[in-house]
């Protein structure tokens, strides 16, 4: 009902344009702009549902108390660290590139809300519905990798240069396996758009249960790459101090952990499209199943962050290469067969 009403309400509003002799074009940036906007608010509002999240999973997995003190349920604590980190003062190293460190927070945040352009909320709930969605994600993940080295090198400071060439090559050896893994899928449904994958779930069943292993080395090494435990190597404090955002303070460091909770929530949206039939469901309205289905995954990689230990670099680029990749190639080519066959 939603879906009808919004686009008899645009129709309304087209028929208005053409009536008054107003340019189509106008209307088409101020729906661009709409859209940007509604995904920018829906981006920072999970945002900050999943810091208070991650927070209370923490707790009660780690038995740590102060989660729940900070008023009702914690909530007030998320207010008091959006508050400290707008408050505090911006600096920028003496001897940094100054527009390369500037714009490296901006580099690394765009795509993440790019992301959402094709992801389906519901049926025709979807800012645009692309043919090859699936070609459109993996283009715009491999930015990552050039924000985190303009962020290293740009910094003046050999600890953040050495977390950026390590988190460089964590994205790049992670990558493989992932878009190999989102291929099996491609192959079931027979199309690169996420609104056709949906539907071949529709009239069969969850691609959940005919990849297994594709499901598997895609959230492995999707929590390699949003930089998740246990592959955060890329900011390993132990070692690095805080990796490639050292030098980072206030607003661009909030900027980058804004972009990991957003790349977090849309691994977990896309992982809920491809693999568990997306908004499709009974009884439910679609956008709750959709929510429901994204949270689960949410829900997992935080339970795996606040568990298991990070492991060491070699055997995150062992698990990367020796294991992911062959594993996902083995899966990518049984899994043809069985569509030939």
């Amino acid at each position: 009902m939603l879906v009808d009403w919004v686009a008899s309400l645009y129709q309304s509003v087209q028929a208005t344009f053409v009536a008054h002799g107003w340019p189509l074009w106008v209307l088409a940036v101020l729906t661009a702009v709409l859209k940007v906007a509604g995904v920018l608010v829906w981006i920072l509002l999970n945002v900050l549902f999943l810091i208070w999240l991650e927070r209370k999973i923490s707790g009660h997995v780690q038995n740590r108390p102060g989660p729940v003190y900070t008023g009702r349920f914690g909530l007030l604590q998320t207010l008091a660290d959006a508050l400290k980190v707008l408050l505090k003062e911006d600096v920028i190293p003496a001897g940094a590139d100054r527009w390369v460190f500037v714009l490296a927070p901006l580099v690394a945040f765009v795509p993440s809300v790019m992301i959402w352009v094709v992801i389906p909320f519901s049926r025709g709930v979807q800012a645009q519905d692309l043919n090859i969605g699936i070609l459109y994600v993996a283009a715009l993940a491999s930015f990552t990798v050039p924000s985190l080295l303009m962020a290293g090198w740009s910094s003046d400071n050999k600890w953040s240069l050495m977390g950026a060439l390590r988190s460089a090559a964590q994205l790049i050896s992670y990558e493989v396996p992932l878009i190999l893994a989102e291929l099996g899928v491609v192959v079931l449904a027979g199309s690169l758009r996420l609104s056709d994958i949906i539907a071949a779930q529709q009239r069969s069943v969850w691609f959940l249960f005919l990849q297994p292993v594709g499901f598997v080395v895609y959230f492995i090494a999707a929590l390699a790459e949003s930089n998740r435990t246990p592959f955060d190597l890329p900011e390993a404090e132990s070692e690095l101090v805080a990796g490639f955002n050292t030098e980072y303070s206030g607003f661009r460091w909030s900027i980058f952990f804004l972009t990991e909770y957003a790349n977090l929530l849309g691994m977990a949206s896309l992982a809920a499209t491809l693999f568990l039939g997306g908004w499709s469901g009974p009884f439910l309205p679609p956008f709750v199943w959709f929510v429901i289905k994204t949270y689960f995954f949410v829900f997992l990689a935080m339970w795996i962050r606040w568990t298991l230990p990070r492991i060491r670099v070699d055997q995150l680029m062992d698990l990367g290469w020796k294991f992911l990749l062959p594993v996902a190639l083995v899966n990518l080519v049984v899994t043809g067969v069985f569509v030939v066959l």
